[in-house]
């Protein structure tokens, strides 16, 4: 019976592991877009949809590496084309009147020139 026990507490903890380590995995996204310049609210590329509309991508972070191999700080590359490998992470917040908001931060992690 004793054995029994530790085989279930055993079973019940590797699932709680892995459950919880899953939830924390993000999924990359691809965007493809010209760089439009750094704001302070982040950095903003101009896509196309399927329709054919133009529209503004913000990236609020980007990985410190990835700055270093591209720095989009500078202005030099403004209208230059980019795929943007990014995450999404979105967190519930209360405004002022206590309702709930979600705030979408968008964070690149990786970036090549097209």
């Amino acid at each position: 019976m004793k054995t029994k026990s530790i085989g279930l507490v055993s079973v019940l903890f590797l699932l709680f592991l892995v459950l919880t380590s899953a939830s924390s995995v993000q999924e990359k996204l691809t965007f493809e877009g010209v760089y439009d310049g750094k704001e302070d609210y982040g950095y903003n590329f101009m896509g196309v949809n399927n329709d054919g509309d133009e529209y503004t991508m913000t990236f609020q972070n980007i990985e410190e590496g990835v700055l270093k191999s591209v720095n989009l700080n500078s202005d030099q590359l403004i209208g230059t084309k980019f795929s943007v490998t990014y995450t999404t992470k979105i967190e519930k917040v209360k405004d002022e009147d206590g309702y709930e908001e979600d705030i979408e931060t968008n964070t690149i992690v990786a970036i090549k020139k097209l």
